[in-house]
Protein backbone atom coordinates (compact mmCIF):
# COMPACT_ATOMS: atom_id res chain seq x y z
CA UNK A 1 0.00 0.00 0.00
CA UNK A 2 1.38 3.38 -0.98
CA UNK A 3 2.21 5.66 1.94
CA UNK A 4 0.51 9.05 1.89
CA UNK A 5 2.69 11.91 0.89
CA UNK A 6 3.27 14.05 3.98
CA UNK A 7 3.74 17.10 1.78
CA UNK A 8 0.07 16.82 0.79
CA UNK A 9 -0.79 18.05 4.31
CA UNK A 10 0.71 21.46 3.53
CA UNK A 11 -0.07 23.94 0.77
CA UNK A 12 2.34 23.77 -2.10
CA UNK A 13 3.11 27.47 -1.78
CA UNK A 14 4.01 27.23 1.90
CA UNK A 15 7.45 28.56 2.78
CA UNK A 16 8.95 28.74 6.25
CA UNK A 17 10.83 31.91 5.35
CA UNK A 18 7.70 33.50 3.91
CA UNK A 19 5.85 32.82 7.16
CA UNK A 20 8.81 34.16 9.13
CA UNK A 21 8.93 37.33 7.04
CA UNK A 22 5.21 37.94 7.48
CA UNK A 23 5.49 37.43 11.24
CA UNK A 24 8.48 39.78 11.53
CA UNK A 25 6.68 42.54 9.61
CA UNK A 26 3.53 42.08 11.68
CA UNK A 27 5.49 42.14 14.92
CA UNK A 28 7.40 45.28 13.90
CA UNK A 29 4.12 47.04 13.18
CA UNK A 30 2.77 46.02 16.57
CA UNK A 31 5.92 47.20 18.36
CA UNK A 32 5.98 50.55 16.57
CA UNK A 33 2.32 51.15 17.42
CA UNK A 34 2.81 50.30 21.09
CA UNK A 35 3.10 53.55 23.12
CA UNK A 36 5.24 51.91 25.82
CA UNK A 37 7.80 50.86 23.21
CA UNK A 38 8.15 54.45 22.02
CA UNK A 39 8.16 55.97 25.51
CA UNK A 40 10.62 53.57 27.15
CA UNK A 41 12.60 52.85 24.00
CA UNK A 42 13.09 56.39 22.70
CA UNK A 43 11.61 59.21 24.76
CA UNK A 44 12.88 58.32 28.25
CA UNK A 45 16.47 57.55 27.17
CA UNK A 46 16.61 60.73 25.07
CA UNK A 47 15.29 62.79 28.01
CA UNK A 48 17.96 61.36 30.31
CA UNK A 49 20.65 61.99 27.70
CA UNK A 50 19.55 65.60 27.21
CA UNK A 51 19.47 66.28 30.96
CA UNK A 52 22.84 64.72 31.73
CA UNK A 53 24.30 66.07 28.50
CA UNK A 54 23.59 69.65 29.53
CA UNK A 55 24.77 68.98 33.09
CA UNK A 56 28.02 67.54 31.78
CA UNK A 57 28.69 70.59 29.61
CA UNK A 58 28.61 72.96 32.56
CA UNK A 59 31.79 74.27 34.16
CA UNK A 60 32.19 74.59 37.91
CA UNK A 61 30.99 78.03 38.99
CA UNK A 62 31.45 79.28 42.54
CA UNK A 63 29.36 81.88 44.34
CA UNK A 64 30.87 83.92 47.18
CA UNK A 65 28.81 86.29 49.29
CA UNK A 66 30.69 89.46 50.26
CA UNK A 67 29.85 90.75 53.73
CA UNK A 68 29.83 94.53 53.68
CA UNK A 69 32.41 96.50 55.69
CA UNK A 70 34.77 99.42 55.26
CA UNK A 71 37.43 97.37 53.43
CA UNK A 72 35.71 96.76 50.09
CA UNK A 73 38.75 97.70 48.01
CA UNK A 74 41.53 95.19 48.73
CA UNK A 75 43.89 92.80 46.87
CA UNK A 76 41.62 89.77 47.47
CA UNK A 77 38.61 91.45 45.88
CA UNK A 78 40.76 92.57 42.99
CA UNK A 79 41.94 89.01 42.28
CA UNK A 80 38.49 87.44 42.57
CA UNK A 81 36.88 89.98 40.27
CA UNK A 82 39.11 88.77 37.40
CA UNK A 83 38.12 85.06 37.70
CA UNK A 84 35.24 84.21 35.35
CA UNK A 85 34.11 81.13 37.29
CA UNK A 86 33.48 83.13 40.48
CA UNK A 87 30.35 85.16 41.08
CA UNK A 88 30.52 87.76 43.86
CA UNK A 89 27.26 88.64 45.63
CA UNK A 90 27.55 92.14 47.11
CA UNK A 91 24.05 93.62 47.21
CA UNK A 92 22.67 91.75 50.27
CA UNK A 93 22.99 92.38 53.98
CA UNK A 94 24.68 90.02 56.44
CA UNK A 95 21.46 88.31 57.56
CA UNK A 96 20.34 87.52 54.01
CA UNK A 97 23.78 86.22 53.03
CA UNK A 98 23.95 83.99 56.11
CA UNK A 99 20.54 82.53 55.29
CA UNK A 100 21.65 81.82 51.70
CA UNK A 101 24.76 80.06 53.04
CA UNK A 102 22.63 77.85 55.30
CA UNK A 103 20.49 76.88 52.30
CA UNK A 104 23.49 76.23 50.07
CA UNK A 105 22.55 79.02 47.66
CA UNK A 106 26.04 80.51 48.03
CA UNK A 107 29.20 78.45 48.47
CA UNK A 108 30.94 80.67 51.01
CA UNK A 109 30.87 84.06 52.72
CA UNK A 110 33.90 86.33 52.89
CA UNK A 111 34.61 89.42 54.94
CA UNK A 112 37.92 91.21 54.37
CA UNK A 113 39.20 93.39 57.21
CA UNK A 114 42.13 95.76 57.40
CA UNK A 115 44.83 94.62 59.82
CA UNK A 116 48.11 96.09 61.02
CA UNK A 117 50.13 93.93 58.65
CA UNK A 118 47.72 94.08 55.72
CA UNK A 119 44.35 92.36 55.27
CA UNK A 120 42.60 89.34 56.83
CA UNK A 121 39.94 87.42 54.88
CA UNK A 122 37.36 85.75 57.14
CA UNK A 123 35.75 82.80 55.33
CA UNK A 124 32.54 81.02 56.32
CA UNK A 125 31.35 77.79 54.70
CA UNK A 126 28.43 75.44 55.30
CA UNK A 127 27.77 71.73 54.93
CA UNK A 128 24.84 72.74 52.73
CA UNK A 129 27.24 73.47 49.86
CA UNK A 130 29.85 70.85 48.91
CA UNK A 131 31.76 73.53 47.00
CA UNK A 132 32.65 75.37 50.19
CA UNK A 133 35.89 73.44 50.59
CA UNK A 134 36.73 74.21 46.96
CA UNK A 135 36.35 77.94 47.65
CA UNK A 136 38.46 77.69 50.80
CA UNK A 137 41.32 75.85 49.10
CA UNK A 138 41.24 78.22 46.13
CA UNK A 139 41.41 81.29 48.40
CA UNK A 140 44.31 79.76 50.32
CA UNK A 141 46.20 79.28 47.07
CA UNK A 142 45.45 82.81 45.89
CA UNK A 143 46.50 84.24 49.25
CA UNK A 144 49.79 82.35 49.25
CA UNK A 145 50.56 83.45 45.69
CA UNK A 146 49.70 87.07 46.43
CA UNK A 147 51.85 87.11 49.57
CA UNK A 148 54.88 85.85 47.64
CA UNK A 149 54.41 88.51 44.97
CA UNK A 150 54.00 91.34 47.48
CA UNK A 151 57.04 90.17 49.44
CA UNK A 152 58.96 89.98 46.16
CA UNK A 153 60.05 86.41 46.84
CA UNK A 154 61.74 85.05 43.72
CA UNK A 155 63.01 81.70 44.99
CA UNK A 156 60.83 79.42 47.11
CA UNK A 157 61.97 76.17 48.75
CA UNK A 158 58.91 74.24 47.52
CA UNK A 159 57.17 74.75 44.19
CA UNK A 160 54.81 72.87 41.88
CA UNK A 161 55.68 72.15 38.25
CA UNK A 162 52.58 71.26 36.24
CA UNK A 163 52.42 69.71 32.79
CA UNK A 164 49.44 68.57 30.74
CA UNK A 165 49.58 65.45 28.58
CA UNK A 166 47.42 64.89 25.53
CA UNK A 167 44.23 62.97 26.15
CA UNK A 168 40.50 62.83 25.53
CA UNK A 169 38.19 64.45 28.04
CA UNK A 170 35.81 61.91 29.54
CA UNK A 171 32.50 63.76 29.44
CA UNK A 172 29.35 62.95 31.39
CA UNK A 173 27.62 61.88 28.17
CA UNK A 174 30.38 59.30 27.56
CA UNK A 175 29.29 57.54 30.76
CA UNK A 176 25.54 58.12 30.64
CA UNK A 177 24.75 57.20 27.02
CA UNK A 178 26.09 53.60 27.10
CA UNK A 179 24.10 53.07 30.29
CA UNK A 180 20.95 54.25 28.53
CA UNK A 181 21.62 51.85 25.66
CA UNK A 182 21.89 49.05 28.19
CA UNK A 183 18.60 50.09 29.76
CA UNK A 184 16.92 50.18 26.34
CA UNK A 185 17.87 46.59 25.45
CA UNK A 186 17.11 45.43 29.01
CA UNK A 187 13.57 46.83 29.07
CA UNK A 188 12.89 45.96 25.43
CA UNK A 189 13.98 42.36 25.86
CA UNK A 190 12.26 41.61 29.16
CA UNK A 191 9.05 43.62 28.93
CA UNK A 192 8.66 43.17 25.19
CA UNK A 193 8.97 39.39 25.18
CA UNK A 194 6.93 38.92 28.36
CA UNK A 195 3.98 41.04 27.25
CA UNK A 196 3.94 39.56 23.77
CA UNK A 197 3.96 35.90 24.80
CA UNK A 198 1.33 36.48 27.50
CA UNK A 199 -0.89 38.28 24.96
CA UNK A 200 -0.47 35.56 22.33
CA UNK A 201 -1.38 32.86 24.83
CA UNK A 202 -4.35 34.67 26.38
CA UNK A 203 -5.82 35.56 22.98
CA UNK A 204 -5.32 32.01 21.66
CA UNK A 205 -3.16 33.25 18.80
CA UNK A 206 -0.64 30.48 19.36
CA UNK A 207 -3.36 27.83 19.41
CA UNK A 208 -4.65 29.13 16.08
CA UNK A 209 -1.17 28.96 14.61
CA UNK A 210 -1.09 25.25 15.40
CA UNK A 211 -3.70 24.84 12.66
CA UNK A 212 -1.41 26.47 10.10
CA UNK A 213 1.55 24.88 8.30
CA UNK A 214 3.92 27.29 10.08
CA UNK A 215 6.02 25.60 12.78
CA UNK A 216 5.83 26.96 16.31
CA UNK A 217 9.41 28.19 16.11
CA UNK A 218 8.26 30.94 13.71
CA UNK A 219 6.78 32.77 16.69
CA UNK A 220 9.96 32.81 18.77
CA UNK A 221 12.38 33.36 15.90
CA UNK A 222 10.20 36.02 14.29
CA UNK A 223 9.76 37.89 17.56
CA UNK A 224 13.51 37.79 18.22
CA UNK A 225 14.27 39.18 14.75
CA UNK A 226 11.63 41.91 15.10
CA UNK A 227 13.01 42.96 18.50
CA UNK A 228 16.54 43.00 17.08
CA UNK A 229 15.57 45.24 14.17
CA UNK A 230 13.68 47.60 16.46
CA UNK A 231 16.61 47.67 18.90
CA UNK A 232 19.01 48.52 16.05
CA UNK A 233 16.86 51.55 15.22
CA UNK A 234 16.62 52.58 18.89
CA UNK A 235 20.34 52.31 19.57
CA UNK A 236 21.35 54.02 16.32
CA UNK A 237 19.07 57.03 16.88
CA UNK A 238 20.15 57.45 20.52
CA UNK A 239 23.86 57.22 19.67
CA UNK A 240 23.57 59.69 16.79
CA UNK A 241 21.69 62.19 18.98
CA UNK A 242 24.40 61.87 21.61
CA UNK A 243 27.12 62.27 18.99
CA UNK A 244 25.75 65.26 17.09
CA UNK A 245 24.18 67.18 19.98
CA UNK A 246 26.46 66.47 22.96
CA UNK A 247 29.70 65.24 21.41
CA UNK A 248 29.46 61.61 22.53
CA UNK A 249 32.78 59.90 21.81
CA UNK A 250 32.76 57.34 18.99
CA UNK A 251 36.49 56.78 18.91
CA UNK A 252 36.54 54.92 15.59
CA UNK A 253 33.44 56.42 14.02
CA UNK A 254 31.08 54.08 12.20
CA UNK A 255 33.16 51.03 13.10
CA UNK A 256 32.60 51.79 16.77
CA UNK A 257 28.87 52.23 16.18
CA UNK A 258 28.63 48.87 14.43
CA UNK A 259 30.49 47.15 17.27
CA UNK A 260 28.16 48.76 19.82
CA UNK A 261 25.15 47.56 17.82
CA UNK A 262 26.47 44.01 17.85
CA UNK A 263 27.01 44.09 21.62
CA UNK A 264 23.46 45.40 22.06
CA UNK A 265 22.09 42.55 19.94
CA UNK A 266 23.96 39.99 22.04
CA UNK A 267 22.60 41.59 25.20
CA UNK A 268 19.08 41.67 23.74
CA UNK A 269 19.18 37.93 23.11
CA UNK A 270 20.06 37.35 26.76
CA UNK A 271 17.31 39.65 28.03
CA UNK A 272 14.73 38.06 25.71
CA UNK A 273 15.38 34.87 27.65
CA UNK A 274 14.50 36.70 30.87
CA UNK A 275 11.31 37.87 29.18
CA UNK A 276 10.39 34.29 28.31
CA UNK A 277 10.83 33.29 31.95
CA UNK A 278 8.60 36.14 33.11
CA UNK A 279 5.91 35.20 30.56
CA UNK A 280 5.75 31.67 31.97
CA UNK A 281 5.59 32.78 35.60
CA UNK A 282 2.96 35.49 35.10
CA UNK A 283 -0.61 34.26 34.73
CA UNK A 284 -1.90 37.39 32.99
CA UNK A 285 -0.66 40.71 31.59
CA UNK A 286 -1.27 42.61 34.84
CA UNK A 287 1.19 40.33 36.62
CA UNK A 288 4.03 41.11 34.21
CA UNK A 289 5.22 44.50 35.62
CA UNK A 290 5.82 43.41 39.25
CA UNK A 291 7.57 40.21 38.20
CA UNK A 292 9.62 41.85 35.44
CA UNK A 293 10.64 44.73 37.70
CA UNK A 294 12.20 42.26 40.11
CA UNK A 295 14.72 41.66 37.31
CA UNK A 296 14.81 45.10 35.70
CA UNK A 297 14.99 47.51 38.65
CA UNK A 298 18.02 46.00 40.47
CA UNK A 299 19.98 46.12 37.21
CA UNK A 300 18.71 49.59 36.34
CA UNK A 301 19.89 50.93 39.73
CA UNK A 302 22.98 48.81 40.48
CA UNK A 303 24.59 48.05 37.10
CA UNK A 304 26.30 51.41 36.55
CA UNK A 305 23.57 52.96 34.42
CA UNK A 306 23.77 56.46 35.91
CA UNK A 307 26.87 56.36 38.12
CA UNK A 308 29.87 54.19 38.76
CA UNK A 309 29.52 51.02 40.79
CA UNK A 310 32.38 52.30 42.96
CA UNK A 311 29.99 54.71 44.73
CA UNK A 312 28.17 51.78 46.35
CA UNK A 313 29.29 50.21 49.65
CA UNK A 314 31.92 47.51 49.26
CA UNK A 315 29.54 44.79 50.47
CA UNK A 316 27.11 45.66 47.66
CA UNK A 317 29.63 45.83 44.82
CA UNK A 318 29.86 42.02 44.33
CA UNK A 319 26.10 42.03 43.72
CA UNK A 320 26.56 44.78 41.13
CA UNK A 321 29.26 42.77 39.38
CA UNK A 322 27.00 39.72 39.21
CA UNK A 323 24.38 41.49 37.08
CA UNK A 324 24.47 40.97 33.29
CA UNK A 325 23.65 44.62 32.54
CA UNK A 326 26.89 45.63 34.29
CA UNK A 327 28.90 43.85 31.61
CA UNK A 328 26.80 45.28 28.80
CA UNK A 329 27.47 48.82 30.07
CA UNK A 330 31.17 48.14 30.61
CA UNK A 331 31.62 46.68 27.14
CA UNK A 332 29.81 49.58 25.46
CA UNK A 333 31.89 52.19 27.33
CA UNK A 334 35.17 50.47 26.51
CA UNK A 335 34.29 50.18 22.83
CA UNK A 336 33.01 53.76 22.50
CA UNK A 337 35.65 55.67 24.46
CA UNK A 338 38.73 53.44 24.57
CA UNK A 339 38.41 51.94 21.10
CA UNK A 340 38.39 48.41 22.51
CA UNK A 341 37.90 45.49 20.16
CA UNK A 342 35.93 42.33 20.77
CA UNK A 343 39.04 40.65 22.12
CA UNK A 344 39.40 43.44 24.68
CA UNK A 345 35.82 42.96 25.90
CA UNK A 346 36.03 39.18 25.68
CA UNK A 347 35.47 38.76 29.42
CA UNK A 348 32.30 40.87 29.33
CA UNK A 349 30.97 38.91 26.35
CA UNK A 350 31.85 35.61 28.04
CA UNK A 351 29.86 36.59 31.15
CA UNK A 352 26.89 37.50 28.94
CA UNK A 353 27.24 34.13 27.21
CA UNK A 354 27.16 32.30 30.54
CA UNK A 355 24.08 34.26 31.58
CA UNK A 356 22.47 33.40 28.24
CA UNK A 357 23.05 29.67 28.69
CA UNK A 358 21.62 29.73 32.22
CA UNK A 359 18.63 31.90 31.31
CA UNK A 360 17.59 29.88 28.26
CA UNK A 361 18.03 26.62 30.15
CA UNK A 362 15.52 27.90 32.70
CA UNK A 363 13.27 29.38 30.00
CA UNK A 364 13.10 26.11 28.05
CA UNK A 365 12.33 24.22 31.26
CA UNK A 366 9.45 26.54 32.14
CA UNK A 367 8.17 27.36 28.66
CA UNK A 368 4.59 26.41 27.81
CA UNK A 369 2.85 27.14 24.52
CA UNK A 370 -0.54 27.50 26.18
Amino acid sequence: MKKPDTMMNQPESYSYFHALRVYVITSLRAISRNPSSIVFGFIFPVIFIVIFGFIGNRTLNLTIGMIQNDSQENPMMEMLSHIDQIKLVRNLDDVALTEKLRKGEVDALMRVEKADSGYVAHIQTSDASPNGIVVLNMLRGLTAQANLLMMQVQHVPLAIAHTTIEGRRYKTIDFILPGQLGFVVLSSGIFGAAYLLIALKSRLVIKRMFATPAPKSVILVGEAIARMLFALAQVSIIVLIGKWVFGFTLINGWVTLLMMLLVCLIALMVFLGFGMIVSNIARHEQAVPPIANLIVMPQFLLAGTFFSIRVFPEWLQPVCHALPLTYVNDALRKIAFEGAGFADVGFELMVLGVWGVVVYAVAVKLFKWE
